[in-house]
């Protein structure tokens, strides 16, 4: 390359290359870049191809005309290249060597420094021009590059593919956007873990890791997230050292801990393919969220935010998380705390419902439900709360239970409804309208039952005898 006025452009490579040569085997290329003050008689488009043989090795060396003012400005590579004491000196020649398999977009870099745009527009040749952007330094390429990408259609494929471009790539800034548009498709695509879960498990680290940083997984509960990590790094990493490193040092950040269940929380601590240290501080961690009042979990949700992992987030559960409070005396007895957002009640009407995950009591697992439903006469909508047993079969259970909700003006529980049922496996039993009011009242702005947008609910459990 030979570098005139700062109005030259750069040339293409002439067609009439013999074939001979130009189908030779070439290991690597040498640019030749020549610096020169323009001249009357010197053409501003001059482009000189040779060829030489070093060792046996065919290697190409190209010479072209370029102005080195334009490269400095557009490339602190550039800049410094030229300005290695070539000011001071008499030298007026530099030299690139790249891999051959770099050439074609090295001229479509060197191109878009001089015109600021690309004649190529395929995923592939706009990946090698990205490579080269970055290694040269034009950050100005790198965002015309990102953002043609992001232009194209998303495949898992390419998702996959920006995600795993050299960390060098990864870290620009320009970058970002791209891998930010990849990871929110692989998000939205597999959100459905368990309808995919073929698909999912064959994934790369990298695409695991932007599937499960969403916070609109579609899962029943963070149980089944921990599970599909489990599943995802046995099947990957055999080797059990190999799972733990992966485990602690990428993938377990991703497990939202404390909204896992308790049951599944003392899973952890026996659980081999976690270090014993490490479990024992997520469990812990987990624990003292779980004990924390409303109030204060939403303060650490929030301070959480900023944070990639997210850990303190809840996710849009299937079934709703719950608080626990069990006794075994004098009663074997359970306190349930099931808070719903008002718009998952709005969402409701005018006849979904929507389930706790389950809690125990007496060694049988219960959920609570809450639907929109009409009243017992059918005259309007209303908010209904049920209790169900999961177990089937034969199993029955005799229960005594108290439906709550927190009230406007104390904002202290008051009991709605209470009941006694003997449970056979799959029934459930619970009141149609809770707050004897219509679903318009219920759901009205000066409603009694929504405290900061939340609606409060308390169902307790005790074993009759």
């Amino acid at each position: 390359m030979t570098a005139v006025g700062p109005e030259e452009q750069i040339l293409n490579q002439p067609d009439n290359i013999p074939d001979d040569l130009d189908a030779e085997n070439q290991d690597e290329e040498t640019a030749a870049m020549i610096e020169e003050p323009p001249s009357g008689d010197e053409g501003v488009n001059d482009l000189d191809s040779n060829w030489s043989m070093e060792c046996s090795t065919v290697v190409k060396v190209k010479t072209l005309h370029i102005s080195s003012p334009i490269l400095a400005a557009k490339s602190p590579f550039f800049y410094k290249l030229f300005s290695n004491g070539m000011r001071e000196s008499e030298q007026r020649h530099v030299t690139l060597r790249i891999n051959a398999s770099e050439e074609a977009a090295l001229m479509e870099l060197l191109n878009f420094m001089y015109s600021n745009t690309l004649t190529v527009t395929t995923a592939p040749e706009l990946l090698d021009v990205l490579m080269a952007a970055d290694k040269f330094e034009v950050a100005s390429c790198m965002r015309y590059c990102s953002r043609s990408l992001r232009n194209l259609d998303m495949t898992p494929e390419s998702a996959l593919l920006y995600l795993e471009l050299p960390s060098s790539v990864l870290m620009a800034e320009a970058v970002q956007p791209l891998t930010d548009a990849a990871k929110q498709f692989l998000a939205v695509r597999y959100k459905d873990i368990a309808k995919f879960q073929d698909e999912v498990l064959s994934l790369p680290l990298a695409g695991v890791e932007a599937i499960l940083a969403s916070d609109d997984l579609q899962v029943a509960s963070e149980d089944a997230v921990y599970d599909f990590v489990l599943k995802w790094s046995r099947l990957q990493y055999p080797k059990i050292e190999e799972r733990r490193e992966i485990l602690a040092t990428r993938l377990a950040q991703f497990i939202r801990f404390p909204y896992m269940t308790c049951r599944k929380l003392r899973k952890v601590m026996a659980c081999n393919d976690f270090d014993h240290d490490f479990a024992q501080k997520v469990v812990v961690e987990a624990l003292f969220f779980k004990a924390e009042a409303p109030h204060r979990q939403r303060t650490l949700a929030a301070d959480e935010n900023p944070n990639p992992n997210r850990r303190f987030i809840e996710r849009a559960y299937k079934y709703r998380p719950v608080k626990v409070v069990e006794f075994e005396q004098p009663r074997q007895q359970c306190v349930v705390y099931l808070d719903l957002k008002r718009e998952e009640c709005a969402n409701l009407f005018p006849s979904g419902r929507v389930y706790s995950q389950a809690f125990h009591l007496g060694g049988q697992g219960f959920f609570l439900s809450a639907h929109c439903n009409m009243d017992q006469q059918s005259s309007f909508h209303c908010f209904g709360l049920f209790l169900g047993m999961q177990e089937k079969g034969s199993v029955t259970f005799a229960v005594d239970y108290e439906f709550a909700a927190r009230s406007k003006p104390t904002e202290e529980y008051i009991s709605k409804y209470k009941g006694n049922y003997t449970f056979t496996g799959g029934k459930a039993v619970g009141y149609r309208n809770l707050f004897a009011i219509p679903w318009t009242s219920f759901m009205a702005e000066d409603s009694l039952y929504f405290i900061n947008g939340i609606l409060h609910l308390r169902a307790e459990l005790t074993i009759r005898h």
